[in-house]
């Protein structure tokens, strides 16, 4: 566990710096909230700096450092997933899907703005986030963002859970939500960073089966914490996913198996990592922190 804490420790260091750097970025790629619709576009700005561990421009780095990236394209591919993924909360946290009032210690979009700016500012993300993307000039890029984004990614994952709520659903079921309302995207923050760099296809693969084992393995964590912690450390309504009947590893093995399966995860993401030429330190003390978390 002592290990475990010190490669957390790299990895929380490392994200640190690279938010830094790219939070530099989101605000040139942002629009001014000067410019007209001022309010859509202060409501943009709220959310995307309202905090967060920017997980996924810190992992499109590392892909993109691995493999010898060079040059600016990859902070067009950070502020992208981060807008994405900003995108997908804004929306997960409105009335007609998880109706929560707290994301990061504040006020959630629809909360401080009206449901209908909050709708917007997200869509408008998502938007802003494939002008991005197309910036990079790697079409590949685009593809996979795309995919990962979509019926078959994040949004499908998103839909299921929706469908799923208040219902009993077996484990399989359980993997296909996480898979695609979480790990999708974690996976495209890798792709990209290891595209951009240029990397060989069976290098890409192995960085993507590295996303998925992480990706699962950080929203298992994310189930466990909502029952273990208070709101108050969380930064959003703890309790919330047994409030509204969701599909959740813990409700259906409980809590100690869930701990088991993350750390199955967790040497199964660094197995992936095999076979890469190259340090791969980086990827591996974020998969550490992934799931020694507490918010």
């Amino acid at each position: 566990m002592q290990n475990l804490q010190k490669e957390a420790d790299l990895a929380r260091d490392y994200l640190e710096k690279i938010a830094t750097l790219a939070e530099k970025k989101f605000d040139e790629h942002l629009p001014p909230e000067t410019d007209i619709p001022c309010n859509l576009h202060k409501a943009m700005r709220y959310s995307v700096f309202a905090g967060g561990k920017r997980l996924r421009p810190g992992l499109a780095c590392a892909a993109f450092e691995l493999f010898g990236g060079k040059g600016d394209s990859i902070w067009y591919a950070t502020s992208a997933l981060e807008f994405l993924h900003t995108f997908s909360l804004i929306h997960d946290d409105l009335p007609c899907i998880d109706n929560d009032d707290l994301r990061r210690g504040k006020p959630t979009a629809h909360k401080q703005f009206g449901e209908a700016t909050a709708v917007m500012s997200g869509d408008a993300l998502c938007v802003l986030a494939f002008e991005l993307i197309a910036k990079t000039g790697n079409p590949q890029a685009m593809e996979s963002l795309a995919h990962k984004l979509g019926t078959y990614g994040m949004i499908g994952g998103e839909m299921t859970d929706i469908d799923s709520e208040g219902k009993d659903v077996s484990l399989e079921v359980v993997d296909y939500i996480h898979y695609h309302k979480t790990a999708a995207l974690i996976e495209a923050s890798l792709v990209i960073g290891a595209q951009l760099a240029g990397a060989s296809e069976s290098d890409i693969q192995k960085v993507e089966a590295y996303g998925r084992s992480i990706g699962l393995a950080f929203q298992i964590v994310d189930d466990i914490l909502d029952i273990v912690s208070t709101t108050e450390e969380l930064g959003k309504d703890a309790g919330s996913d047994i409030a509204s009947g969701k599909a959740t590893y813990p409700a259906l093995v409980g809590l100690d198996n869930s701990r088991k399966k993350a750390q199955e995860l967790y040497e199964e993401s660094l197995k992936q990592l095999e076979g890469l030429h190259g340090d791969t330190s980086v990827l591996k003390a974020i998969a550490a922190f992934i799931i020694t978390r507490v918010k």
